[in-house]
């Protein structure tokens, strides 16, 4: 028997890693090129949109649930569960619709925002909530990020309330999927079930200002591809997840706020004053603080013998 030495222990770990990251990182792009394939839906105003997006991404993920055959936990989820998913449910709503309107209406760098800010809003909920202690650095990183909203507050005349409304309801959602015992794709098809049938009313009332049915074929296309726009990345995200650790996960989300960003300064041209970079500055600031000591306390943890 040949000895075992560590490029033979250690290869296929590797290869499962980069087959991990490798699914982080296009579910992280296609979600950061999302900014490029929403304002293609119009004539279709940002609510249409959305509820497009709700009644055919369940159709999809339904599927999906049928071809996994994972419908047991749905038998087996709790009324208490199913008003949580309920509760995200309505979260996940707003952060979508939110979103939509961000992009449609030229407000893609202010949604990118948004998306940088979140992990430090869901620290600070786990610490409101969840009574979870901060790391000097966590409390560092959310100061810088308090000062950045109130340089960007300035900077803007009013609130960035796009921000805020797309870092609060996707932070309040994350939390809420910390008590639902489902998988991703389990818990948003949950989601969508609940959320759909109203969806599906608000397209049938609309009758012929839907432009589903009035804005020709390929604009029925597109609407029917919103569907497939949200499960794909989901699937990818799912599936690196478990491949990867979450910290490695944890920094790759960065891709998608990146390139959000860039697509608004770049190609939406979309105004970039010195005072507004100095705001992101201060965020891309608190951010590298915040990697820094997820990095650092995950090979803290990976050290620390466990009895």
């Amino acid at each position: 028997m040949p000895p075992l030495t560590t490029s033979s222990i250690s290869s296929p770990e590797v290869h499962t890693q980069g087959r991990g990251v490798t699914y982080g990182v296009l579910a992280y792009v296609l979600w950061g090129l999302f900014p490029a394939y929403w304002p293609l839906l119009v004539p279709a105003q940002p609510v249409e949109v959305l509820a497009h997006r709700i009644v055919w991404s369940f159709v999809m993920l339904a599927i999906t649930v049928v071809i996994l055959r994972r419908w047991r936990p749905f038998l087996e989820l709790s009324g208490k569960g199913w008003f949580i998913v309920t509760a995200a449910a309505v979260l996940i709503t707003i952060n979508w619709g939110t979103y939509i309107y961000a992009v449609n209406t030229q407000h893609v760098v202010e949604s990118a925002l948004g998306y940088f800010i979140t992990p430090l809003v869901s620290v600070a909920l786990g610490m409101i909530f969840l009574k979870e202690r901060l790391r000097l650095p966590q409390t560092v990183a959310i100061g810088v990020v308090i000062v950045a909203v109130i340089v960007l507050t300035i900077d803007y005349g009013r609130m960035p309330v796009i921000s805020l409304i797309l870092a609060g309801s996707f932070g309040v959602y994350g939390l809420l999927k910390k008590k639902v015992p489902l998988d991703a794709i389990s818990s948003l098809t949950a989601e969508s079930a609940v959320i759909a049938p109203i969806a599906l009313i608000y397209l049938l009332t609309l009758g012929s200002a839907n432009t589903f049915t009035t804005a020709g074929t390929g604009h029925t296309l597109l609407i029917l591809s919103t569907g497939i726009i949200t499960v794909i990345p989901l699937l990818l995200f799912g599936a690196g997840a478990r491949l990867i650790p979450l910290t490695t996960m944890g920094m790759l989300q960065y891709l998608a706020p990146i390139l959000q960003f860039a697509w608004g300064v770049f190609v939406m041209h979309e105004p970039m004053p010195a005072s507004r970079w100095i705001g992101f500055a201060l965020v891309w600031f608190a951010l590298a603080i915040f990697t820094v000591d997820a990095v650092r306390n995950r090979r803290k943890q990976l050290l620390t013998p466990t009895e």
